[in-house]
């Protein structure tokens, strides 16, 4: 009787065990199979907030079919202490596996709201805006000038949120006053700066930042990366520039940046300018003179007048020879690219075309044409906004 009693046990816990088995199987191919999510949702972890809660909201929003076997499964990979707070974007399909790997990886939010500082010449703008999982593009939910005015509620509410990502982007054509200037007035930064950097060795981009992290670095990680382009276009400049060191390419490359926002002619700008000095020509350009006025520390808002033209600067080209002496900006990839890649021209002018861009010219009588069709422009619009 024992004996048949210890045999059915026997066979009853092997059942047991291979049920558990086969259950554990099972699990596992659920945890690491495809999940269920159809479209792309924006998985939010708050701080202090547990495996279990996490794994609640998402079964929740159908992004797990089985809360339970998500948690055990954290817990098996030992994971499940390691949850970071943030903002992660899930997308369709991704197993539970993929999605434990997301939220305990860390590393900055992937979705969620961000805050973007765009400094501009004449302003630095700020803009609140949030990441739609669906169509993977942003949505601007606030924008205002960080120097106007209060800042509206939608700022101040998401500055008090952890999750919140944020950038600095830098446009082509800021001066390194400017960019100093904005960061000073960006209160998520910390630390003050020493001394401004040199003219054109900022490089515009858009740079990730967190709160209280040093503005010296900043600029340190812009200077950093404009060092690199620069020594790249000088490396991979065409022969017979009139061009004697990466200084005089990058100050060649600034006046490009502030001459024309049209792309598509940068390369035309630049050989005007080579051609001008390899012909011995004064280069004769306003922005050079403006710089002289301003020394890059104020927007002019005004035209030149003639005193200003006449007046001798290091940096009016209307009066000395060559180059000025530094930048006049922090000139842009696609500039630096231009100085070291003139078009082939014959071209010595040019002048605004009423578009946007500029008319050029190889002889003086094609340019004073050019010269008499923009005054008409100018005064066709003086007299419309009378």
């Amino acid at each position: 009787m024992w004996r048949a009693l210890a045999s059915n046990m026997i066979t009853f816990l092997a059942v047991i065990l291979f049920l558990m088995a086969g259950l554990i199987l099972w699990g596992k191919g659920q945890y690491t199979a495809e999940g269920p999510l159809d479209e792309a949702i924006c998985l939010r972890v708050k701080s202090g907030s547990t495996m279990a809660r996490v794994s609640r909201d998402l079964e929740a929003a159908g992004a797990v079919s089985n809360a339970s076997i998500f948690r055990i499964g954290a817990d098996y990979s030992e994971k499940s202490g390691k949850l970071k707070a943030g903002s992660f974007l899930v997308r369709p399909g991704t197993s539970m596996a993929g999605i434990v790997d997301q939220v305990t990886r860390g590393g900055a939010s992937t979705c969620g709201t961000e805050v973007v500082y765009r400094v501009g010449v004449t302003r630095t703008l700020v803009q609140v805006r949030e990441l739609d999982p669906t169509t993977n593009e942003f949505v601007k939910k606030a924008e205002f000038n960080l120097t106007l005015g209060e800042a509206p509620v939608a700022y101040t509410k998401v500055r008090a949120e952890r999750d919140t990502r944020y950038r600095i982007a830098m446009a082509e054509g800021v001066t390194s006053w400017q960019i100093v200037e904005a960061l000073r007035s960006l209160d998520m930064l910390e630390g003050e700066v020493a001394q401004i950097p040199a003219e054109g060795m900022l490089a515009p981009d858009s740079y990730d930042v967190v709160p209280g992290a040093q503005r010296m670095d900043m600029l340190a990680q812009m200077q950093q990366k404009q060092q690199l382009l620069i020594a790249a276009a000088w490396e991979g400049r065409q022969d017979g520039l009139p061009l004697q060191s990466p200084q005089e390419l990058l100050i060649l490359a600034s006046i490009i940046e502030k001459e024309t926002g049209v792309a598509g002619e940068r390369g035309q700008v630049s050989s005007v300018f080579v051609n001008r000095l390899n012909k011995g020509m004064r280069l004769q350009t306003d922005p050079t003179v403006i710089y002289g006025v301003t020394e890059g520390k104020r927007v002019l808002g005004r035209g030149l007048k003639q005193s200003e033209l006449r007046k001798v600067t290091e940096w009016n080209t209307y009066v000395i020879q060559g180059l000025p002496v530094t930048p006049i900006a922090n000139p842009g990839v696609a500039s630096l690219e231009a100085a070291a890649h003139p078009e082939a021209t014959d071209y010595v002018f040019f002048v605004a075309d009423g578009t946007g861009g500029h008319a050029f010219a190889a002889t003086l009588e094609q340019h004073n044409r050019n010269v008499a069709a923009w005054r008409k422009i100018e005064a066709e619009q003086a007299g419309s906004d009378n």
